[in-house]
């Protein structure tokens, strides 16, 4: 996908080529907006390389000391109060 990108390809043109490999959309080509998303963050991983290997060992870390915080509660709904 990068190297068709660099090439000049839209990502309309690139979408139909590509295909979800695992989960509930296997198979299907996953949405324009999906791509972009990727795109995103693969830019952004390439811009500040640093901070994201900075936040992975902080991840770690925290998964390692057993300090990771569970889901939170939902709140009851005001209207049925």
């Amino acid at each position: 996908m990068l190297r068709r990108r660099a090439l000049g390809e839209s990502v309309e043109q690139i979408q139909p080529d590509l295909f979800i490999p695992t989960g509930k959309r296997k198979g299907q080509n996953p949405s324009v907006a999906s791509i972009y998303r990727a795109l995103a963050e693969h830019a952004k991983h390439e811009a500040y390389p640093e901070a994201v290997e900075a936040a992975h060992a902080d991840f770690a870390a925290l998964q390692a000391a057993g300090e990771l915080p569970g889901p939170r509660l939902a709140l009851p709904d005001r209207a049925s109060l």
